[in-house]
């Protein structure tokens, strides 16, 4: 017996969810539910501000459940990766900074911890992390090495049984409101990763302003003029750029699935205004060339969706390498920014206020495109898949 096809959903238009199981299913509801009720309503406001009440959403996020929710024990969800870029994809539905304070929090500072940390590090942060008690930042990048941090001139010296540390990091999300750093330095041992609680005597934040992307987020610059830490500090383990780089491919996971988010959000945001608005006697949406546009957006949003929850299969699987992440991480900010741009043509004048969502997208993800990899070290991570030949140099 053969049934007809339902009318395809057009906010998912080739199902992408289908595929999700139930427990994913619950969180998607669950974080849309949160977002488009707390976040959504003043998200124009705190990015018109250029700030963000970090504390009282630290809360909120830590009893959604949102933080580490990837990794297990210390208080952690330890949920699927797929249901973690589910969440994601719904915060970056409302913004791109929201997303990252949880990227940060969760898939750089606490897996830092979780993965590289010694267990004394984990019980004393973790658990205050997942709730939110606790905000961590991330402190590898700097003003002369971006896509080369390899050159980072942060060093920590031995001095007795303790290490002090010295130099400056930049573009450090969470980091004037953080409580504990995780900061990478040259040693003599090659580059270390420390635990560094904020209070330190030395360790300054001073917060970035007049920022024209991301404005709702705090971004910083991390100084550390003789910050003295014991010797249990350092993470015991690991040494050169493998440890950095284990979370930087964690926080790009979060970032291909999260941005779906913000180009499904300027699709629909143009979809229902080209429908409402009328020229020439009928809806916007009734002219070939704006039908052109949404079917060109529709293309973008659900071959993304494709994308990221293929990669999330391959990292629940265990079969996930970093070259699939830089394809994710590339295609996906490309489909996204793609979205934004087309959609804010359709708006017409009122595609560049904060009335909507779609120029705040737009611009957000110009940061998104250069954050934890530009698009150019990216490429040269699947040029390099493909052949067989780095050109990073």
């Amino acid at each position: 017996m053969s049934t007809t096809p339902s009318t395809p959903d057009p906010s998912d238009f080739l199902a992408v969810d289908a595929g999700l199981d139930d427990d994913e299913r619950s969180i998607r509801d669950t974080v849309r539910e949160f977002a488009e009720e707390r976040l959504a309503p003043h998200v124009a406001q705190w990015y018109s501000d250029g700030g963000l009440p970090v504390r009282d959403l630290a809360a909120e996020f830590g009893k959604l459940g949102v933080f580490g929710m990837h990794l297990a024990g210390y208080g952690c969800a330890g949920t699927s990766a797929t249901a973690y870029g589910i969440a994601c994809r719904e915060l970056e539905a409302v913004d791109s900074g929201l997303r990252s304070f949880v990227s940060v929090q969760g898939s750089l500072a606490m897996k830092a911890i979780h993965r590289w940390g010694s267990e004394e590090h984990r019980q004393q942060w973790l658990p205050a992390m997942a709730a939110g008690e606790a905000i961590g930042c991330f402190g590898l990048t700097e003003s002369d090495a971006g896509s080369d941090p390899g050159s980072m001139r942060t060093r920590a010296r031995r001095d007795g049984s303790d290490w002090v540390l010295d130099g400056t990091k930049m573009w450090i999300t969470n980091g004037t409101a953080a409580d504990v750093a995780v900061v990478w330095a040259q040693t003599d041992e090659g580059i270390r990763g420390f635990v560094v609680p904020t209070d330190t005597p030395g360790f300054s934040a001073p917060e970035i302003h007049r920022k024209l992307s991301l404005r709702a987020s705090v971004t910083s610059e991390l100084v550390l003029e003789g910050v003295r830490l014991p010797e249990d500090a350092a993470f015991p383990d690991v040494r050169g750029l493998r440890g950095p780089l284990t979370c930087l491919s964690e926080a790009r996971f979060g970032i291909l699935a999260g941005v779906v988010g913000a180009a499904r959000n300027c699709y629909e945001t143009a979809l229902r205004y080209t429908l409402d608005r009328h020229q020439f006697d009928k809806p916007l949406a009734g002219f070939q060339l704006t039908q052109r546009k949404l079917a060109d957006l529709v293309v973008e949003v659900n071959r993304a969706g494709l994308v990221a929850l293929q990669i999330s299969r391959l990292k629940d699987a265990g079969t996930l390498h970093h070259h699939q992440v830089s394809f994710g991480k590339m295609a996906n900010v490309r489909a996204a920014l793609e979205v934004a741009r087309t959609a804010r043509t359709m708006l017409g004048g009122s595609g560049i206020t904060l009335e909507y969502p779609v120029m705040r997208h737009m611009a957000n993800l110009e940061t998104v495109l250069t954050y934890e990899g530009t698009e150019e070290m990216h490429a040269l991570s699947i040029g390099q898949a493909v052949t067989g030949l780095p050109a990073f140099r």
